[in-house]
């Protein structure tokens, strides 16, 4: 099992699974659920490597480097990802 994180709460998902869910039930903020509008931007804290490759969704948005991801385009690998929403 893996883990998303915040700074006071934290959802057990199957390692391999998208995170928009669990996201969604930490508090991020969703629009177009596609990767084109951004709302869902999160800052990763800890646990980047963790995550799966950057979508070409995110590198269009200019998300290639740092620490931030659409996590409507994210799915958790294995182990814990700590974000800030």
């Amino acid at each position: 099992m893996a883990t998303i994180k915040t700074y006071d709460r934290e959802i057990e998902i199957q390692d391999g699974s998208p995170i928009k869910p669990a996201c969604k039930e930490l508090g991020v903020p969703f629009s177009c659920e596609e990767g084109d509008c951004g709302t869902c931007m999160i800052e990763v804290e800890e646990g980047m490597e963790n995550l799966s490759e950057k979508t070409e969704a995110e590198k269009a948005m200019g998300i290639v480097e740092g620490k931030y991801r659409l996590a409507c385009q994210c799915k958790i690998k294995k182990g814990d990802v700590k974000i800030f929403c």
